[in-house]
């Protein structure tokens, strides 16, 4: 069987952008589907050139943004609908899927039975912000869900707020976000004593703000502890400055002095920061299934998230580590001191975190529902 996913980002080798979720997990689903003999293509869109790559098994096909000035949203559209159905047709691809996000599969018709898949989308996301979405993103986003043969939700939340959202009428299948546990696995031999670690994107959306409130706590009740961020910065969307200077603004003179700014790295090197690590803390205010809550808990991180929405299909606050209000900045402070300073309690929760991902989030063992899914709506 030949299976074929749209996307906007994909690790290869050479390549010189980082990739953010969607393109961690489409990356370990297409090289899981290839080790179990299916057929796979990427086609990677809006690129600066056109070329194929193969790589793990996978066939990645970049496809050039075709410009037209004042209507380039609509020539880049055809152009990658017309390339992809000319690849569907000359290599007998079963099935094709994409994310959501930004609609850009909207009014699109594949030679093939197609899927979307909820990694969750802007309408979703501006919703849980309370921030006004831009009219076109929510009507290409929705057009692009109506024109879909089936779609997917990564967690029951995403499911059940797309629907609200988009006032739509339709099932929507879970199939939870998973991780390769054999790739993210513990460490604990190099970890720095007192150390916390957020990595992301600097954006407001991912709590980045309430950890530096918590952190100037923080530090008023314990010396030894430090505080790494790694990610690039982004600007803020209600204030249009740099999340990273707003951040430093928030922090005190005490606090700013433990805290260390890492810009965005390599995955590779994003592990073994994870790894260092004696804390993690993932207190976001928007997710769908985070994958870096999965990755976190598969290297049994000692871990502090938020509550929020699709928390507590993940999370199991006591047991895999605390989940928090991230606006309760005390209680926030309170947990992270508990997980640093009762290091048994920590450690069987860390412990837990790992298992939980092995018996229930597991890409290994869950690589059939997916297998399941493609098959069903082969022709």
């Amino acid at each position: 069987m030949h299976v074929a996913f749209v996307t906007s980002e994909y690790l290869y080798v050479n390549s010189k952008k980082s990739v953010g979720g969607i393109g961690t997990f489409t990356k370990s689903l297409a090289e899981q589907l290839a080790r179990n003999n299916f057929s796979v293509t990427i086609f990677l869109y809006s690129q600066s050139e056109n070329k194929i790559i193969v790589e793990n098994g996978v066939q990645i096909h970049l496809v050039k943004r075709k410009i037209l000035k004042g209507l380039t949203w609509l020539s880049n559209r055809y152009y990658f609908n017309k390339y992809v159905n000319s690849i569907i047709l000359k290599n007998k691809i079963d099935v094709i899927e994409a994310p959501e996000w930004t609609g850009f599969t909207a009014f699109m018709k594949f030679k093939c039975p197609f899927i979307i898949r909820l990694h969750g989308s802007d309408t979703y996301f501006c919703d849980l912000e309370n921030r006004k979405v831009k009219f076109k993103n929510k009507f290409f986003e929705r057009n692009a869900l109506i024109g879909a043969d089936k779609v997917v939700g990564v967690s029951k939340f995403v499911a059940t707020k797309t629907k609200e959202v988009f006032k739509l009428n339709i099932k929507i299948e879970v199939i939870y976000n998973t991780v390769d546990v054999t790739v993210f696995k513990p460490n604990h031999q190099n970890i720095i004593s007192n150390s916390l670690l957020y990595f992301g994107t600097l954006v407001r959306k991912k709590g980045v703000l309430e950890i530096a409130k918590m952190f100037n706590i923080l530090v008023e009740k314990d010396n030894e502890v430090t505080l790494f961020f790694l990610g690039k910065d982004s600007k803020d969307v209600f204030t249009g400055e740099s999340t990273l200077r707003m951040m430093k603004a928030i922090l005190s003179k005490k606090a700013l002095e433990k805290v260390k700014f890492i810009n965005a790295v390599p995955s590779a090197e994003v592990i073994k920061f994870i790894q260092e690590a004696e804390v993690v803390l993932l207190p976001s205010f928007a997710e769908a299934f985070p994958m870096t809550w999965l990755e976190a808990m598969a290297m049994e991180k000692k871990l502090v998230t938020s509550n929020i929405g699709w928390a507590k299909e993940l999370m199991i606050d006591g047991k895999t580590g605390f989940t928090v209000n991230p606006n309760e900045t005390n209680n926030f402070a309170v947990k992270v001191l508990n997980l640093l300073n009762d290091k048994e309690l920590s450690v069987l929760m860390a412990e837990e975190a790992r298992n939980r991902i092995i018996n229930k989030f597991n890409m290994k063992n869950s690589i059939q529902e997916n297998i399941n899914l493609y098959k069903s709506l082969k022709n």
